[in-house]
């Protein structure tokens, strides 16, 4: 008798993601992509209703975070769980994730058959997620110049490209890691320029990690 299907839901609001996963999933008999959302809220008004197995979630979502929106899923339905798909490599992010209930977290720069293969081994029990993410949380424990601060009128957006900025990236590279135009990234560094009252990168790096 032929295994059912994976049933797989994905919140992500930037239309080219979407798309990649579509065609991804589309690809494997053994996953189900049953509804595609662009934003936190639609998705928790419908997930009960659809009895799924796997939600790939982002972070970066329109309003209510990726982050928030696990928390509250999975108070309503213990039993789903939660990847966390994201160009957001600050380790601060992961370990809220994992507080929220998620039960893995891969990086936007993943390959396809790494996608497939996350899906079934959370669906199985497993936590998967990239090499570097362990790495990435031990670091941030041990270093107290990694520690944020003044961020805290900051999106959830806003702080990963604050991080791409931080680590000294282009513009466009950050909007390739995070899924998102090169313009929106511009729009997203004045906003955050004007929160901490900054005039540019380097003021805005300083005033949120002490020691840089």
């Amino acid at each position: 008798m032929d295994q059912p299907s994976i049933r797989v839901a994905l919140v992500e609001s930037d239309p080219g993601s979407q798309q990649r996963i579509r065609i991804l999933l589309g690809r494997d008999a053994g996953l189900r992509l049953t509804k595609t959302f662009s934003d936190a809220e639609s998705f928790l008004e419908k997930h009960l209703e659809l009895r799924l197995d796997v939600v790939i979630m982002d972070i970066g979502l329109p309003h209510m975070s990726g982050i928030e929106c696990v928390a509250k899923a999975k108070s309503e339905r213990p039993g789903t769980q939660f990847l966390m798909y994201t160009g957001f490599e600050n380790p601060a992010y992961i370990i809220q994730a994992f507080c929220a209930g998620a039960t893995g977290y891969l990086f936007k720069t993943v390959g396809e058959d790494r996608m497939s293969a996350a899906i079934r081994e959370i669906h199985h029990g497993g936590s998967p997620m990239n090499s570097g993410i362990a790495r990435l949380v031990v670091n941030s424990l041990g270093s107290r110049s990694q520690r944020r601060i003044n961020d805290e009128l900051l999106t959830c957006r806003e702080k990963g490209v604050l991080d791409g900025l931080a680590a000294g990236l282009l513009y466009k590279e950050i909007a390739a890691k995070a899924g998102i135009s090169t313009e929106t990234v511009r729009v997203h560094a004045r906003r955050i320029y004007g929160k901490l009252h900054v005039r540019g990168r380097m003021e805005a790096v300083r005033k949120v990690y002490p020691g840089r």
